[in-house]
């Protein structure tokens, strides 16, 4: 049955009206929420705090537009910032790219992984970095003070310290920052609208390619790979592994704070309310779950040919308003050309959308 969320607070981190998300949070309104009711005195005031800045800074860029950063000819280039504790944006350089490692964790862990992101597009699927025309990759860290956030603001990347007893500090995780930059390349192509079905795309397809850099970080193949986004993001007190299990979705949590991850991995249980712009973060978990079953399926590394299937469909054949149906169908396709009609590819794609009811079997 189709499930239906509780009320809102009256705070968000996106609009529906743009056909690209303002900006991208990693936490999703629906857990910062939750904090808001379930929460200690102090934990309330941070998370209310959250949502009202993501709010207002969602407000500032609808009038003022977006901020266009100098690319570089080609080549990889990250510039880290420091916003002191700030909300001003972007902050203090603190360093810039082939710069000798930072005294700062936060400062390195932002850069490292920038780059880790940056190389996976470019030396597996040969993209020029997020804009594919060599957009240099700016982050800022420290913004605010103990912000429970991180997000893409369709110029840069921005990442709070986290409050210490919920979450920890956010450049900790790699596939959040992979997440965040993916929002990105979504942006300049497919150009998902962040809203229903194509706005739990547009957050799944930052989830595989997230996982993506994480997995070939550490060089682990389908099998290998724990499927988790945010991974270490939690305080340890919280009673969950990450924000979102792309393997088991619904499990990533279940904390009386942050209460339980809601995420279906079925259309049967699909999410049919106006919340979350229609449950961007919690529906993703259905093509989360297609991608994790095409992958496994398939064997190997992720990246080689799930990951090339869905990176072709995002690039070159899925558009503002595609929705579940429409991006099985073309990653069906796409399988099919790259790796042939009837193909053990082709099949663990038809498989794994079967599975998870947005085809008929």
């Amino acid at each position: 049955m189709a499930r239906n969320k509780k009320k809102s607070t009256g705070f968000k981190c996106e609009h529906p009206v743009y056909s690209r998300c303002p900006i991208c949070c990693i936490i999703p309104p629906h857990i910062l929420e939750t904090v808001a009711v379930n929460g200690n005195p102090e934990q309330r005031r941070w998370a209310f705090h959250t949502l009202n800045v993501s709010a207002q800074l969602r407000g500032r860029r609808n009038v003022v537009g977006t901020v266009s950063f100098a690319p570089s000819p080609g080549v990889k280039r990250r510039t880290i910032y420091d916003a002191k504790n700030s909300e001003y944006l972007p902050g203090t350089l603190v360093r810039g790219e082939g710069d000798p490692p930072s005294s700062d964790e936060a400062v390195n862990e932002a850069y490292d992984a920038a780059g880790a992101t940056y190389d996976l597009f470019h030396h597996i699927f040969d993209r020029n970095s997020i804009d594919d025309k060599g957009l240099r990759l700016d982050s800022t860290v420290h913004y605010g003070i103990k912000y429970d956030n991180a997000f893409w603001n369709g110029d840069q990347m921005v990442y709070g310290d986290g409050d210490g007893e919920l979450f920890q500090r956010f450049t900790k995780s790699i596939d959040v920052i992979a997440h965040e930059l993916t929002h990105g390349v979504t942006q300049y192509e497919a150009g998902l609208q962040y809203y229903g079905e194509p706005g739990a795309l547009n957050e799944s397809f930052s989830d595989v390619f997230g996982v993506l850099v994480k997995q070939k970080v550490k060089n682990q193949t389908a099998q290998e790979a724990d499927w988790i986004i945010g991974e270490g993001l939690l305080a340890p007190a919280v009673k969950g592994v990450g924000i979102r299990s792309m393997k088991a979705p619904g499990t990533a949590y279940d904390d009386p704070v942050l209460g339980k991850d809601p995420q279906p991995a079925h259309v049967k249980d699909k999410y049919n309310g106006v919340e979350d712009n229609g449950g961007v973060h919690i529906n993703s978990g259905i093509p989360n779950y297609a991608f994790y079953l095409t992958a496994v399926e398939i064997g190997g590394y992720a990246w080689e040919k799930a990951g090339k299937i869905w990176y072709i469909s995002l690039r070159d054949r899925l558009r503002a308003k595609s929705d579940f149906k429409k991006a099985a169908d073309t990653t069906i396709k796409v399988a099919g050309e790259l790796y042939g009609s009837g193909s053990k590819e082709q099949k663990a794609v038809q498989n794994a959308w079967q599975k998870v009811g947005v085809l008929m079997v």
